[in-house]
């Protein structure tokens, strides 16, 4: 039966207007009369069964919005980060998709199903070699989870891309029968230079997601089609230093990320496999060689 469900619901997003239903979502989130966000912050709060004693502020008393709330900062020391020499902290509260070593230019997306480097990364072939069997994990970020993304290594942004496309759900479901999907739905790449050598953070967009933040970027709002886009980063204005765990951006509904690192550089922890949940800041590998 569950088979059968999920088979249906892959079947409906292909039918349904994808961009016409996340602008419908995008607006109803962001209306501010009391007794509508007030409601739809508590209908949603029952049927995740969200943890409200997490935030840094009253659910939903003290926020504007029901995208305020999707957005919500943690109180101080919800999240501790790992500061242990090496480590690589999860950059979101979510599940592991897949996770594992890159073969050749082939990322795993589920069971029997892989989509290339190059078609990810977009316009970026050249960078796309530097991560040729290299280390990958994927981590799907549902409704109920903190929504903000943080950076997995210390570092600084070198470059930022938009790159339009579609907005499949990236639930298991959908991930399973839609080929390609990660490098089919638009998606934000963040490239960084670590010391222990070149990182990858792409936030992949999804049906519902309204909109992509950053510090850097502003407020990204999908398009299906058109260029690939490079951000001016120093026109921000914000500095482009990270530390690890440092607050890089977040959804606007939930989605997916997925960290890109270097082949011999790192070693995955041995428990880390599909399906098994990981929270922002904790640590999910180990950097295998330091330096440039």
């Amino acid at each position: 039966m569950a088979h059968i469900n999920a088979i249906a619901f892959v079947f409906l997003q292909r039918l349904l207007p994808r961009y016409l239903l996340t602008a419908f979502v995008h607006r109803l989130a962001r209306i501010r009369l009391r007794p509508v966000k007030d409601f739809l912050i508590r209908r949603f709060v029952a049927i995740y069964d969200v943890d409200t004693t997490e935030p840094d502020r009253a659910v939903p008393r003290d926020y504007v919005t029901f995208n305020e709330f999707f957005t919500r900062a943690l109180a101080p020391g919800q999240r501790p980060v790992d500061e242990t020499p090496g480590a690589i902290v999860s950059p979101a509260d979510g599940t592991v998709s897949a996770v594992g070593s890159i073969d050749k230019h082939q990322i795993l997306q589920a069971k029997g199903a892989y989509y290339s480097l190059q078609d990810l990364l977009a316009t970026d072939l050249d960078d796309a070699d530097r991560f040729v069997d290299g280390n990958f994990i994927t981590i799907y970020l549902a409704p109920f989870n903190y929504h903000r993304v943080h950076s997995p290594l210390a570092g600084e942004l070198v470059a930022a891309r938009y790159v339009p496309g579609d907005l499949f759900s990236v639930n298991a479901a959908t991930v399973s029968r839609i080929p390609r999907l990660f490098a089919r739905n638009e998606r934000l790449i963040c490239h960084f230079d670590t010391s222990s050598g070149p990182l990858i953070l792409i936030l992949v967009g999804a049906m519902n997601v309204g909109s992509i933040s950053t510090n850097w970027t502003g407020k990204i709002r999908p398009r299906k089609t058109g260029v690939v886009s490079d951000i001016d980063l120093i026109e921000s204005g914000e500095t482009l230093s990270v530390s690890r765990g440092g607050l890089l951006g977040w959804f606007n509904m939930g989605s997916t990320v997925i960290v890109l690192t270097p082949p011999g550089s790192t070693h995955w922890r041995d428990d880390l496999i599909a399906g098994c949940s990981v929270s922002m800041g904790q640590r999910i590998g180990t950097i295998v060689t330091l330096g440039p």
